[in-house]
């Protein structure tokens, strides 16, 4: 009569179930830094080969049609967090390294929807999202009062913008790491300060010369020279070519004390942006140079991921994506012959443009998931996908409600960002300078005044006085507009992207 009872017992979740109740998936979300459509070898990309990365297109799934909302860093990340299209807030472009936090902390956010279904979760990486008060400068040498952690992170790591601005500091929770009270930083990002040597008056300094007005000749660096002036807290300052290690490090760690526990780990590299300086076991390795070298370097950085997922016995419940957040850029601001030693490398694939345009090569991105328990290995998917949809996708995915002030440009997606579905949005806006509407296979550009091609980066921009419309599954290049042949679509379209541009939502 025992044994019967406990094989009752033991069966009795899958009499109840059908199968063993599944538990909350960890997620990992791999956020990329400049990574084009062509970079990766399964994207296509022939003469670099990114074997860790292309492991979860084997074990899992590989989109087609996954999508930044915009074709910069910035008001990419400001819509993964949010929900919220960027253009729809001021203040929402690139953002220099002292800027204000601009998420808005009274409303729902990516890692709070998180939270609120009992995870940990963490952002370890770049940040560029500001930090501190609105309108209110940063005291570097106190505890920052605004970040990562009033927006839904229990823990964070990282540094302020990007790795060419100012200030050059890792920041943990509130606190720069490493600061000497006795040499303060100060941050000015119109006046030198100081008197340190720049990448201007002193060039002969320069491990790595800037390339002509892009800007990256201020302030000094570990032989680099940045974006803004920087004075004091030289002990606290990185060395570039540890950075990707140190934040690996950082997010191993935070895996390995919530192993038992589901949790969220943004995980932002530094790879691929600039300036490009690997560490020393991949200088050299790529036969493309530095830019290679850190596809190479990112490539490791998700490998080690992967075995610490393994090593930690939890690789079965977690679900792991990689994604970039824009298109690719060659000459970005350093002398680090990108350009020169890419031939026979297409950065954004048979895509049109790159970082800053309009066109496709600006947002369309890679976009790689894994999760063993829920999706079938080597799945290729052509459904219409967004970073921005993360908010409504995993709200609905833990039966949480968003409130009509939330995630106002977010859909729930999750059956696509499983596999489950070939079908994601309906339709979605993009912003690369100009704005786009896609609907189904039909792009449409609105028209905007402003050159052709970004001089600086050599990339397309989009911007045409003219309407401009395109059918993608015909013409995924962009090389063929259509807006004459077919003004009635142009109409519908146009008229279509102002209806909600001015409603301040799409759901």
């Amino acid at each position: 009569m025992l044994l019967r009872l406990l094989f009752v017992l033991t069966i009795f979740p899958f009499l109840v179930f059908g199968q063993k109740k599944q538990q909350k998936p960890n997620v990992i979300f791999i956020y990329a830094d400049d990574v084009g459509y062509g970079d990766l070898s399964s994207y296509g990309a022939a003469k670099i080969k990114t074997p860790n990365i292309d492991r979860l297109a084997k074990e899992g799934i590989r989109f087609t049609n996954a999508h930044a909302t915009s074709a910069t860093c910035t008001p990419s990340r400001f819509a993964l967090i949010t929900g919220k299209y960027p253009w729809r807030q001021k203040g929402t472009g690139v953002l220099p390294g002292d800027a204000s936090l601009i998420i808005p902390t009274n409303q729902l956010t990516l890692p709070a929807v998180f939270q609120n279904a009992g995870y940990k979760t963490a952002s370890v990486g770049k940040w560029h999202l500001g930090l501190g008060e609105t309108n209110k400068q940063i005291d570097w040498n106190k505890p920052i009062t605004k970040g990562p952690n009033e927006v839904g992170f229990d823990y964070a790591f990282f540094f302020p913008a990007t790795s060419d601005r100012v200030p050059t500091v890792f920041i943990e929770n509130h606190d720069v790491q490493g600061l000497d009270i006795n040499d303060p930083i100060e941050v000015d990002y119109s006046k030198q300060i100081g008197n340190e040597p720049t990448g201007k008056e002193n060039p002969e300094l320069l491990k790595l010369p800037a390339s002509p007005d892009h800007g990256h000749n201020n302030t000094i660096v570990n032989g680099i020279g940045r974006i803004g002036w920087m004075t004091g807290g030289k002990q606290a300052r990185w060395t570039d070519e540890e950075i990707a290690h140190v934040f690996l490090s950082k997010a191993e760690q935070f895996m390995e004390e919530n192993r038992a526990n589901p949790f969220f780990l943004y995980f932002s590299l530094n790879d691929i942006h600039v300036p490009r300086m690997p560490s020393t076991p991949f200088k050299g390795k790529s036969q493309m140079g530095l830019r290679g070298d850190v596809i190479l370097q990112m490539d490791w950085t998700v490998g080690e991921i992967l075995k610490k997922l393994d090593e930690l016995n939890i690789a079965d419940q977690t679900l792991i994506i990689f994604s970039s957040d824009n298109g690719p850029v060659l000459d970005d601001g350093y002398a680090d012959k990108a350009v020169e030693l890419s031939k026979g490398h297409h950065a954004a694939g048979v895509l049109r443009g790159g970082k800053y345009s309009a066109f496709e090569g600006g947002s369309r991105v890679p976009w790689l998931a894994r999760w063993p328990q829920a999706i079938k290995p080597g799945v290729t998917s052509d459904a219409l996908i967004c970073q921005i949809d993360l908010i409504a996708s995993f709200a609905q995915f833990f039966h949480q409600k968003v409130e009509s002030e939330d995630a106002v440009d977010s859909y729930n997606v999750m059956d696509a960002l499983i596999g489950k579905s070939q079908t994601g949005r309906t339709f979605l806006i993009k912003q690369g300078g100009a704005l786009s509407i896609t609907q189904g296979t039909w792009k449409y550009i609105e028209p905007r005044e402003g050159k052709a091609v970004q001089e600086l980066t050599n990339t397309e921009t989009g911007n045409n006085v003219k309407p401009q419309l395109y059918d993608l599954s015909k013409d995924i290049g962009e090389k063929d507009n259509l807006a004459d042949k077919y003004p009635a679509k142009v109409k519908a379209m146009s008229a279509e992207l102002e209806r909600i541009r001015e409603a301040g939502r799409s759901r």
